[in-house]
């Protein structure tokens, strides 16, 4: 797991659009899609439910959201 993958993850989910996300990161929606779709196979975990016009986090996603920010926050220190 990358540090430039959190930070997507962190986006996507501040967000809670792929789309935007993906505007805001300067990235194709395929391949910030294909980057979440890795991460939840590399954890083993569902991280967002998907619905029509956006996403939400699962539980395991919001634990990650709050590990990931701390992470981010030590990383850029």
């Amino acid at each position: 797991m990358e540090l430039r993958t959190l930070r997507y993850f962190l986006e996507i989910a501040r967000e809670e659009n792929m789309t935007r996300a993906s505007e805001s990161l300067h990235i194709s929606q395929p391949s910030l899609s294909k980057e979440m779709k890795a991460l939840e196979n590399e954890l083993g975990k569902k991280l967002f439910i998907r619905r029509n016009g956006g996403l939400s986090l699962t539980d395991e996603g919001m634990l990650l959201r709050k590990r990931a920010e701390d992470i981010i926050e030590m990383a850029d220190k």
